[in-house]
């Protein structure tokens, strides 16, 4: 029996065959190579070829041999649901939930828990039903769920063309300065830590992140971030790379902070986008999550005895 594996890149700019060894992280690169030669393998719907080059924006799908109790079941994991109708689910994504099954993780993630949320979209096949585009584990906030393929589609297709503006709130270490700006900067694979993005001076796909702050709390500035580019840790890449790293980053962010966070101070906090078919533009809110709340609350009330 055969299960189809489909995703849509979202961070282009290297060849299949690497790109394939980290999505497909049960089978060994040679394993990979073999899944290409054997035609299982395309890209937008064309068979694909080990050395070709992958761009934002394409459809990769596998047809892997697999038991059909090898994809992922339904789970009742409770979820926070903003909006839903018969094409999509907004949801406020709690840190600590892992969006897809990968990496030897089989279960206990938001595929299983909106596959029991929504069992039509079995229909839709492979490991990562429904999804559309992802949030880090330990980042909160705002993530939409294709119901049906049409509905997938035409999401993917709004995300590819840069038609979906989303607002990220995150708390900065150090004070930074200007209050307005654009951070323009390519990243890439860093090529010391290869499990790490970067700002690279070659080889980078483009990237660009537009921040407003908020407010200064101290020795940290509470800021709103307003990617217009979907690179892989975008957010998390740039301000470390211009000196304001993520509070409680424990990838981008400093050795020796002097703030303890048990995860990274990042949050989807607002999401605009087209209701499919064809229907209004909507924008969606989730507020700040309690352990954020008060982490901002905490250092208010320090700037206010100082």
């Amino acid at each position: 029996m055969q299960r189809i594996v489909r995703w849509i890149v979202e961070d282009g700019g290297e060849r299949l065959d690497r790109h394939l060894a980290q999505v497909l992280t049960d089978y060994s690169r040679s394993a990979v190579q073999k899944l290409i030669a054997e035609g299982v393998i395309t890209v937008n719907s064309k068979v694909a070829k080990a050395g070709q080059q992958i761009e934002i924006g394409d459809v990769i799908e596998c047809a892997l041999s697999a038991p059909e109790s090898g994809l992922p079941q339904p789970e009742p994991i409770p979820l926070d649901v903003i909006y839903e109708d018969r094409h999509l689910l907004v949801i406020n994504k709690p840190a600590g939930l892992v969006v897809h099954p990968g990496a030897g993780r089989d279960s206990g993630t938001l595929v299983n828990a909106i596959l029991a949320h929504c069992p039509e979209l079995t229909k839709q096949g492979g490991e990562r039903p429904g999804i559309v585009h992802r949030l880090d584990q330990d980042t909160s906030g705002l993530i939409v769920v294709a119901k049906n393929v049409a509905a997938l589609e035409q999401l993917q297709g709004q995300f590819k063309n840069h038609q979906v503006e989303k607002v990220y709130l995150a708390l900065l270490e150090g004070t930074l300065q200007p209050m307005h700006g654009l951070i323009d900067a390519p990243i890439g694979r860093d090529p010391r830590h290869r499990q790490r993005m970067a700002v690279v001076t070659s080889g980078g796909r483009p990237a660009r992140t537009a921040y407003r702050v908020r407010e200064y709390l101290g020795k940290y500035t509470f800021v709103e971030a307003r990617p217009e580019t979907g690179r892989t840790h975008q957010i998390r890449v740039h301000f470390a790379a211009i000196g304001y790293p993520v509070v409680g980053d424990p990838l981008y962010g400093r050795r020796k902070s002097s703030f303890r966070l048990p995860r990274q101070f990042l949050h989807a906090w607002q999401l605009t986008l087209v209701l499919p078919p064809g229907g209004e533009r909507r924008t969606f809110t989730a507020p700040l999550p309690h352990d954020l709340q008060q982490v901002l609350e905490t250092l208010k009330s320090e700037a206010r005895k100082a």
